[in-house]
């Protein structure tokens, strides 16, 4: 993954405040990151925009309903 230091990492605000959130930075050529807010310095996982869009397409059609 490149660089995020310095990056806009932010959560969603449904969040509310929890602990328990992932965070998520616009990198740059469409690229995501993703990672656990309460280890911000941990490891980072990053999807290139094709595999972001089909995952956000995913999240809003109700696929990952429990």
């Amino acid at each position: 993954m490149r660089d995020s230091t310095g990056a806009p990492w932010f959560k969603s605000s449904r969040s509310q405040g929890q602990r328990d959130c992932v965070e998520v930075a616009f990198l740059g050529s469409g690229t995501v990151g993703v990672r656990d807010s309460k280890d911000p310095t941990g490891p980072a996982l990053a999807f290139g925009p094709a595999e972001w869009d089909g995952f956000v397409a995913a999240l809003t059609s109700g696929r990952f309903q429990r």
